[in-house]
This record gives C-alpha cells, structure tokens and sequence, in this order.
C-alpha cells in the first residue's frame, strides 16, 4: 500500500473546502469554521448555485466560469468537481491543497448515495489527484420539511477532522463522514463502517402537470433501509452514531473476476 504521510503539524495542511449546497450553504460556513480550528490556510471554492446529485460530473458542453469574492474565496459556475479541478489546476497551482473537505453537506449521504452524490463527486476527484479527501455530511429527515440542525455536525466534527488530518492516508481512498439526526447527547459514539445498501426504488419518478397541463416529473426520495448489517453506515445512523466510512476508487469485483476467468479462456 502507499500512504500519503500526515504533515508536521495540522496547522501545515493546506485546505481547500468543497461542497453541492452552494458556496453561500450553512454547512460549508460551519466547516469551515471548524476546519479554523486546525489552520488558518483555508480556501473556499464551491458552485454558485445548488447542484445537488451532480455526483462526479464534470463540466464538457459548457465554459466553467469563476468568481472572485473574497480572499482564498471563489464561487463557481459548474459542478463540485469543477470546483476541485479550477482549485487544484489554476486558483492553488502554485501551492495545491494537502487535503480536500466536501460539505457539511444538507442532508446524508449513506449506501448508494455515494454514486450519485455531489458532495462525495469532490473527494472522488481529489483522491483520483492523490489528495487526502474526505466527504462530510448532517442527515437531517427532509422529509418532514424541517431544515438540517447542524449542532451534532459542530459537536462532533473537530473530533473527526482531528483524527483525519492526522492519520496516515491510504492513496486511491476517501473517507465518507455522517453525522447523525441526533442532539449531541443522543449520539452514540463514532462508528468505523462499511458502505451499506438500501433496498431497491430510493428515487422514483412521480408525474405531475404544470400550469399549461404539459406533463413533468418530480424525482421522489423515499428511503427504505431494510435490515442493513451491522457494520454499515445505515445501522450506525439508525443507532445515533457518528458514521466513518472509509471508501477506495478501485471498484473492481475480484470474486466475480475470479468466476469469470474460466469462461473466457486460460
């Protein structure tokens, strides 16, 4: 295994914070926030707008445009990943982050979440580019239309992030962090999981028909956990815990390659 070695001193990793809720979202002002209390070499460069589910997407049919709002803070015309790919190759070129941090994102970002989500697209890419990376976000129930508390996230997260900053990291992996819908009382510690899988017909298109009767639909999300296993980040949530869910790029099946080598051949 290669490992990319922690720095000196937490106060010597470079920070570049990404998120999907928009560079104008509570989360990424909370984690930045929290990431302060580490460093003081922070960046800011996220989407101008909600992309939520863009998932790994990058920008091909359109110019990504950028906008300078502050110092080490830019706002970004594209996908979150653009956002890493404008960070890393022209806003920090002289000096690329140490680490990528995506969120706190709006919402969890659990099981099969992670292919379609916009907060993991970011430390996706920033693994792929050999940076430490990690994907955090507040499960909140949206379904009772009530925005996320994010006060487990601010409880919680300084702890986290210590840790994760300071490990030695795994090349190819990212760390995918969820905080509970829970009072930081309630939470039932910090979980080291493993990905889980909801049951199938999570998002489902529901139709509908606007004011000139013309047909649409609404993408519906409707979560059925099942029985998940123990290990995973569905029970540790379910449970009230801190879910850490390390994850890598390498998605190749190796027992099914092993079953599918005698079919085709020696």
């Amino acid at each position: 295994m290669t490992y990319l070695p922690p720095p000196a001193q937490l106060k010597d990793h470079r920070v570049l914070l990404v998120n999907d809720d928009s560079i104008h979202a509570r989360g990424i002002e909370l984690l930045e926030e929290l990431v302060r209390k580490f460093t003081d070499d922070v960046w800011v460069v996220a989407p101008d707008e909600e992309k939520s589910g863009a998932a790994h997407s990058i920008s091909l049919a359109h110019p990504v445009r950028v906008r300078k709002l502050g110092d080490k803070r830019f706002a970004v015309k594209g996908t979150p990943t653009d956002c890493v790919l404008m960070a890393v190759w022209e806003i920090m070129a002289e000096a690329p982050p140490s680490v990528v941090i995506s969120g706190i994102n709006h919402g969890e970002n659990l099981a099969e979440d992670i292919t379609y989500s916009g907060t993991a697209g970011p430390a996706i890419e920033a693994a792929l580019l050999g940076i430490r990376s990690i994907a955090m976000s507040q499960v909140y129930p949206f379904q009772r239309g009530m925005p996320p508390c994010f006060d487990t996230a601010r409880q919680f997260g300084p702890r986290v992030l210590k840790q994760l900053l300071s490990c030695p990291w795994e090349k190819g992996s990212f760390v995918n962090v969820n905080f509970p819908a829970a009072t930081p009382e309630e939470v039932a510690g910090i979980r080291i999981t493993t990905q889980g899988q909801r049951r199938p017909g999570s998002f489902t298109p529901k139709p509908g028909r606007d004011g000139r009767n013309v047909p649409y639909f609404w993408i519906k999300i409707a979560y059925d956990i099942g029985e998940p296993g123990e290990t995973t980040d569905l029970a540790a949530i379910r449970d009230k815990a801190v879910s850490v869910t390390p994850l890598q790029l390498d998605m190749t099946a190796r027992s099914f390659a092993e079953n599918l080598k005698p079919l085709f051949g020696p």
